[in-house]
Order: structure tokens, then C-alpha cells, then sequence
């Protein structure tokens, strides 16, 4: 090992203690408004950021604008003979909190298609990358390839304007969330459907397009549409979403942004769980040999694994304590599509078990599922059998509560993001153990 490599080990190892020490004596002393423990465990609960395009309730989950997810489900145009909205439509409700008619809803479905053309130096680039690529580095790397069309780096330019910066935002956000479908789908074919692509179709929505393009049958068509709406927000303090604010507020403009979003996206512990969940679930059928056990076997395997100091990928939340109401749309597309799915079998029996189990066992805060437990089965069972692709379809969805929320930040005129850090010698002053 090198020297400084040698130095650094020992550094880590000396300063680890005092951490943890920290954490486990001291985590409630008040520093400033806020504890030792939110310092250094990641600001949890620190209510120190504003958004009124999403709030997350403990009990009742994802709000927006207001309006909880089967509220959003029921007021949204939906197209004709379809069950799930419009995604031009929940755009514009995200970013105006009103519901649009259906003549205001395909106004926006018009300028969509107008915008959805996507340079072809992007798709350039994509194929200059090795086909090994992950999937969410490619779909990052494209957004961030089309800065050079940025509206609000040219308007910055040319001279800032505080009242209307938020005019250039958002044509920046729409012209981007119009083109990722295309994006997505393009990386889709070109990675794993032997680079052969489908055109756009210019009869079809957001949500209809895509599955044409991914070459996905009905009704994938509305797994899309509720797949991107239940995502797209989160309220402001998730990695994504706090990432794209904290970009923007540098006045970097949407691509910037929301390519370094992505980036916090791709991590396991936020977007890439869907995948990490149906791997897991997977493996337990393969243990079981493909057999459906009953409620009585389930709970046995259920508390070996928590026994053992495992846990079960897919249930608690940091926040809810409920079950995820976006769990609770995707279980309810499967009761209606999949009923007898095998995969959503075991699923579903997990979710008969498993909260009582960790209610008995006592330590999760939340023992209900979320969004995870269920968002790869619909997926698998639709023939999209990429687990790496999963984040990219979170990405898609995702892209329409950021970039709502950093066109309203440039309207607010929201200042620089800037936390004052302290030393771990600061921190045991504080504490009173120097």
C-alpha cells in the first residue's frame, strides 16, 4: 500500500470513534437548531427546504399539489378508454396546481410532439459509448450532451433578469421532459432489442408513445402513465430532487441540473431499489422452487431472514408510515392486469406477512412496503426483463417534479443553497467532551 494510501487508512480508523461516539452518546445535544445526529446523519427531518409542488405525509403518503395519488388519478384528463391520466396533463397540474380540460390537456399533448425531437448529435454520443454502458449513465450523459440547447444559459448571457428567469426554466424543463421518452427508448433499443428502433408515432401521447417506441403491447401504454406520475415527485428533500435544487440554485441551468439529479437517482439507495427488490424476490422463488408457499411457510422463511440480520428489501420508508400509496396504484393495476402473475403471487403474500412480522419484531418504524416492492413485477411482466433499466423509466417520471420545482425556484427567485458545516472537534466542544 502507498504511503499516503497507508496514512489515510490510519487517519479513517483513528477518527471512526469519535464519530460514533458521537452518534451513540450525543446525538440529541442541540447544535444550533438542529442535533449532533442530523449533522452528521444526513439532515433527517431537518425542515429546512420549501416546495408547494409535493409534500410527503407520514399517514396519508405523496400529496400533490394537494391532491393524493388516487385524488390525481381521479381528476386528470385520461385519453379515451385509457384508466391513468394524461402525463402532459399532471405536468401542467404540477406546475400550476389547477386541473386542465381536455382542451387544455391536448394543447399540451400538441406542443410535446413539437418538442420531442431530439438532436441527433445526442443519439451521436450515446453510440459512442461503450454497449456496456449502464443504462442511467447514458440516459445522464444525454441530458447533459443537450446543454448546448439550454434557453436559460443563453438568457443568462445575455443578462440576467430575476423576474423573468423563470421563462427560459421552464422552456428548458419542457422541451427536456418532451424529449426523455425518446431517450429512454432509444437507449432501450439500441441496448438490448439488437439496436433496431421504432419511429415515433404522431397520433399517440407521452405515455402511448413510449410503449410504441419500446415495442411494449397494451396496456403498457398506461403502465407508463402511472408509472411516471406516481414517481415524479417526492417532495424536496429526497436525493434526486434535492440535487436538482441545489444545482439550480447555482443558476445552472435545467440540463445541468437534472443530469446531476439522475446521477443521485442511479444510487441503491434511492432509484435503484426497484431492481435490487425484484432481484431479490426472484431468488427467493428460485430457493422455493417456483412454488407459491403458504401463508405459514412464508412467515418461517420471513423471520429466518430477519434472524439471520437481514432485512426485507422493499418494506419501511423513511418518512411513511403507511403503506406507500404508490405501492398501493401499482398493486391495484396488478389486481385488475396480473392477477395471477406468479411474481405478483409472491408478492402479494409477502404483503399478507410481513408487516405483522415486523410489528413483532419491533424494530422497523415502518413495516409497511414501499414503492419498490412492487414496481419491477409489472416491468418483468410486460417482457421489460432489464433490471438496469429500471432507474432510467424512475428518471423519466422523476424529471417532471424537479424541473416543476426549479422553474418555480427561478420564479421565487430562491437564493444559493449554502449550509454552514462544522468540525467533529466543533461537534465534542458542543458536546462537552472537549
Amino acid at each position: 500500500m502507498a504511503t499516503l494510501k497507508e496514512k489515510l487508512k490510519e487517519k479513517i480508523e483513528a477518527h471512526r470513534p469519535r464519530t460514533t461516539r458521537l452518534l451513540k452518546e450525543f446525538g440529541d445535544v442541540k447544535v444550533g437548531e438542529v442535533t449532533i445526529s442530523q449533522t452528521i446523519n444526513g439532515m433527517r427531518g431537518v425542515k429546512g427546504l420549501a416546495t408547494d409542488i409535493s409534500y410527503l405525509d407520514p399517514m396519508e403518503g405523496i400529496r400533490f399539489r394537494g391532491r393524493t395519488i388516487p385524488e390525481v388519478m381521479a381528476v386528470i384528463p385520461k385519453p379515451e378508454g385509457k384508466d391513468y391520466p394524461y402525463v402532459e396533463a399532471f405536468w401542467y397540474y404540477l406546475l400550476t396546481g389547477d386541473v386542465p380540460t381536455m382542451d387544455e390537456t391536448l394543447e399540451i399533448v400538441a406542443e410535446f410532439k413539437e418538442r420531442r425531437n431530439v438532436p441527433q448529435y445526442v443519439f451521436d454520443v450515446l453510440r459512442a459509448m461503450p454497449r456496456d454502458t449502464h443504462p442511467m449513465t447514458m440516459f445522464s450523459a444525454a441530458v447533459l450532451a443537450m446543454q448546448r440547447e439550454s434557453k436559460f444559459a443563453k438568457f443568462y448571457a445575455e443578462g440576467f433578469n430575476k423576474m423573468t428567469a423563470w421563462e427560459p426554466m421552464y422552456e428548458d424543463a419542457t422541451d427536456i421532459i418532451a424529449r426523455l421518452p425518446m431517450i429512454a427508448a432509444y437507449i432501450y433499443r439500441m441496448k438490448y432489442k439488437g439496436d433496431v428502433h421504432i419511429a415515433p408515432d404522431p397520433d399517440l401521447d407521452m405515455g402511448g408513445n413510449f410503449a410504441h417506441m419500446m415495442g411494449l403491447p397494451e396496456p403498457y401504454d398506461d403502465v407508463a402513465r402511472m408509472y411516471f406520475i406516481i414517481h415524479s415527485d417526492h417532495e424536496s428533500g429526497n436525493v434526486s430532487a434535492h440535487t436538482t435544487h441545489l444545482v439550480a440554485s447555482a443558476l445552472s441551468d435545467a440540463y445541468y441540473s437534472l443530469s446531476a439529479g439522475l446521477g443521485g437517482l442511479a444510487g441503491p439507495l434511492h432509484g435503484l431499489a426497484n431492481q435490487e427488490v425484484l432481484k431479490w424476490i426472484q431468488g427467493v422463488m428460485k430457493k422455493m422452487d417456483g412454488k407459491l408457499p403458504s401463508e405459514e411457510k412464508m412467515k418461517e422463511f420471513v423471520w429466518e431472514t430477519l434472524n439471520s440480520g437481514q432485512v426485507i428489501p422493499g418494506y419501511g420508508h423513511a418518512v411513511l408510515r403507511k403503506t406507500d400509496p404508490r405501492y398501493m396504484s401499482q398493486r391495484e393495476f396488478c389486481l385488475k392486469h396480473l392477477p395471477d402473475d406468479p411474481i405478483f403471487a409472491f408478492v402479494s403474500r409477502l404483503y399478507d406477512v410481513v408487516p405483522d412480522i415486523l410489528v413483532k419484531q419491533g424494530k422497523a418504524k415502518n413495516p409497511w412496503p414501499n414503492v419498490d416492492a412492487q414496481s419491477g413485477v409489472i416491468q418483468w411482466h410486460y417482457g421489460l426483463r432489464e433490471y438496469d433499466f429500471y432507474t432510467v423509466l424512475f428518471g423519466v417520471g422523476r424529471a417532471m417534479g424537479v424541473l416543476a420545482n426549479i422553474t418555480w425556484d427561478r420564479a421565487l427567485g430562491y437564493a444559493i443553497e449554502r449550509p454552514k458545516s462544522l468540525t467533529t472537534d466543533m461537534l465534542e466542544k458542543v458536546a462537552g467532551i472537549k
